[in-house]
């Protein structure tokens, strides 16, 4: 049944059965929990796979992340669409989520957020940055990401996002190599030196056209600015829509001399 065709009653009933099924992880999640690896352990694990699965597909590689790594696993996702975490929870059930909080998103990639969370079995943990937006232009002034956009992804992202990785042993990420030129040689995984553990990337092969292909196929959550020019959401104040035939990341800092906010670089 859909959700539309749910009575009030219904969707209540859902969305309690949905928070405690989620409680009930959690509760249960210490228990799944190994001890966390050595780096040097981690590295030679993603140096022994890179070989033995560069050429496989993503289940197989999503397969044995569940298996290698359990709930020392962590996906990234913007909320330009759920797909990345649904196909990861697939094999790991409540998988945490980490959402990059900047301060600065559209409304529509806070409502997607709340959507996926309230719907899909996943775990979100809201990654904050230090600073509040108030408090960082209070110390270095207002509209920062316009005068030095590298220095506000590091401290709104890219920082944050490593204080919370140290408690994994891997990072999934939705990276794939159709997005441009910087990401044309994605591998499925790598190891991530900058953050000191395993990186994976399902998707790296997949195409857009294959993204929206499987979210309309299996029902999953898209950020509705997908469907209105953008291919690639970050922050509202740095992102615009992308023209027909433009690369698909050409809306991140336009004008600018960027084309990464450090996470993947």
């Amino acid at each position: 049944m859909s959700e539309v065709a749910l009575t009030l009653a219904e969707r209540r009933e859902r969305q309690i059965a949905h928070q405690d099924a989620r409680a009930t992880h959690l509760a249960s999640r210490e228990a799944l929990l190994s001890p966390r690896r050595s780096n040097e352990e981690l590295r030679a694990i993603a140096e022994a796979a890179q070989q033995r699965l560069a050429d496989t597909d993503t289940d197989t590689v999503l397969a044995w992340v569940g298996q290698e790594f359990g709930y020392r696993t962590a996906v990234a996702c913007s909320m330009a669409d759920a797909v990345l975490p649904a196909v990861v929870a697939r094999h790991v059930p409540w998988v945490d989520t980490l959402f990059l909080e900047t301060g600065y998103h559209f409304a529509e990639t806070i409502g997607t957020r709340d959507a996926v969370e309230a719907s899909m079995r996943l775990t979100i943990v809201d990654v904050k940055p230090r600073l509040s937006v108030a408090e960082q232009d209070a110390e270095f002034g207002e509209r920062l990401y316009e005068r030095d956009p590298t220095l506000c992804c590091a401290m709104r992202k890219v920082e944050p996002l490593h204080e919370t990785l140290q408690g994994y042993e891997v990072w999934i990420t939705g990276v794939r190599r159709d997005e441009g030129p910087t990401r044309a040689d994605t591998p499925f995984i790598s190891w991530d030196d900058k953050n000191g553990l395993v990186k994976i990337n399902p998707l790296a092969a997949w195409t857009f056209d294959d993204l929206l292909a499987y979210a309309a196929d299996h029902d999953i959550i898209v950020n509705p600015l997908v469907n209105d020019g953008y291919p690639s959401i970050g922050c509202a104040t740095c992102t615009r829509r992308v023209a027909p035939g433009e690369d698909p990341r050409a809306g991140r800092w336009a004008g600018l001399d960027k084309t990464e906010c450090g996470l993947h670089s």
